[in-house]
């Protein structure tokens, strides 16, 4: 009778951690920061180029700023992937994402400098970002992590922040 009442125990307990595990993190999770890690490669990229090409010393600041929130951003999603015994990311893109930039329109950007450069980057990173808003914020709706959803939040807040200044550069310019 004592073992038949230790091996329900057992498996309630079993039951119980198994669930727990799962419920941590689910396809919405590993579908947002999958698909986030390249869209915020592709933002750092464009934002590299900003230092010798940019005119305008805010634009300048903008990016570096940018480049700052979003590295460790991507280094923190890997780990997400790796603690959930996933692959890590790609950092490519393989299929079109909402707000990245096409080659045609990355090429046009690293080909222009000065004030058409600063233009080009303010209206593209605004859309960049606007597409970053919108993953995060299906995360917010559809992920488990809270973990993950906490990221969405902090990208949807710096990120809307960031689309402000862009809009206040562009409006200066």
């Amino acid at each position: 009778m004592k073992i038949k009442a230790l091996l329900t125990l057992l498996a309630a307990v079993l039951l119980v951690a198994g669930c727990g595990a799962s419920a941590s993190h689910n396809d919405a999770d590993v579908a947002f920061v999958t698909d986030m890690i390249p869209h915020h490669t592709q933002a750092v990229e464009m934002s590299a180029l900003a230092a010798d090409r940019a005119a305008s010393p805010q634009v300048k600041a903008l990016a570096a700023q940018i480049s700052g929130a979003q590295e460790p951003e991507i280094a923190q999603m890997q780990a997400f992937l790796k603690d959930w015994g996933r692959p890590a990311a790609p950092t490519a893109v393989s299929m079109p994402m909402s707000g990245m930039m096409t080659g045609g329109q990355m090429q046009q950007l690293t080909t222009s400098s000065g004030a058409a450069f600063d233009r080009l980057f303010l209206q593209e990173m605004t859309q960049h970002h606007n597409g970053a808003v919108d993953m995060a914020g299906v995360e917010l709706r559809d992920g488990a992590s809270a973990d993950a959803k906490a990221l969405a939040q902090k990208i949807i807040d710096a990120q809307r922040a960031e689309i402000a200044t862009m809009g206040s550069l562009l409006a200066a310019g």
